[in-house]
């Protein structure tokens, strides 16, 4: 039997490939470098890919719109723009505290099925099973469901029925509880990829990457400290199941500081945010 070492090894190979090919073969975003000031590499990466179809880009880009370069040191401009802006920061804080209760819920939910008195193999099939159709929920109705309403919903409906599951047994029995654990960890899987999407919405392409990764840190914080409480739910399921609930249910809150953003322009700089935000809110006050 092969240790644990082996299987890490093996199983990080896969990665390691991907990486060396996506170094090789995929092109950077055009977007991405003329926001960085980089006019030339985006029109030559432009053509590349116009190339790769059988197509010939032949417009003149003189009227392309150009931004002065960030100058990124670490990071620390980015950041310091995110900071800065408190219409950025209100968004980042509220939208990592969302990822934070999502996070202990998607990384937590599957290590604690084990409490519910079904059968074990059977609870975790079905949550390894409910992560797939929530991809697809995601993927046909992203362009129809609105970001802040759908958090908001699902994060309510995945914290009301894993409070659910801390009634005993005997009361309601072991298969509903496993019918409202898998309920509930299947709106927590749609809220994850919800957030991935909402979150390269809310931020212009020149601190997109950062916010992104304090947002991710914010979901992987959740899942660090997920195991704490499942432990200490082996013996109280209010610790776990009941902490869980109540933690998706209160940061989903957070969602109403977000702005909508289906059917809305992702923004290049903080300035044109800025702009689509204050006349937003010129529309809905003249309305």
């Amino acid at each position: 039997m092969m240790s644990w070492r082996f299987i890490y090894i093996w199983t990080s190979v896969p990665c390691l490939c991907y990486a060396i090919l996506v170094n090789f073969f995929v092109q950077e975003s055009p977007r991405w470098l003329l926001v960085q000031g980089r006019k030339d590499e985006a029109i030559q990466t432009l053509k590349r890919l116009a190339a790769l179809s059988g197509n010939i880009v032949t417009p003149c880009f003189s009227k392309l719109q150009y931004f002065e370069p960030i100058c990124e040191i670490g990071g620390l401009s980015t950041m310091k723009m995110l900071w800065d802006r408190k219409w950025a920061m209100r968004r980042l804080t509220a939208i990592m505290i969302v990822g934070f209760g999502v996070g202990l819920v998607y990384y937590g939910m599957p290590l604690i099925v084990g409490s519910l008195g079904s059968n074990l193999y059977l609870s975790v099939t079905f949550n390894a099973l409910a992560e797939f159709p929530s991809s697809l929920v995601t993927f046909f109705l992203v362009g129809k469901i609105n970001r802040r309403s759908s958090l908001l919903v699902l994060t309510t409906i995945s914290g009301i029925f894993s409070l659910c599951c801390v009634v005993n047994n005997e009361i309601i029995g072991a298969k509903v509880q496993m019918v409202l654990e898998v309920v509930s960890f299947f709106s927590t899987c749609t809220c994850f990829d919800i957030i991935l999407i909402y979150s390269i919405e809310l931020f212009p392409t020149c601190v997109r990457n950062s916010a992104l990764s304090l947002i991710r840190q914010a979901l992987v914080l959740g899942g660090v400290l997920a195991p704490m409480l499942v432990v200490r739910g082996r013996e109280k399921k209010l610790w776990s199941f009941g902490v869980f609930g109540l933690v998706i249910c209160c940061c989903g809150l957070f969602t109403v500081c977000l702005p909508e953003t289906r059917g809305m322009s992702i923004c290049d700089t903080m300035d044109e945010e800025e702009y689509k935000e204050a006349d937003s809110k010129a529309k809905n006050n003249g309305s």
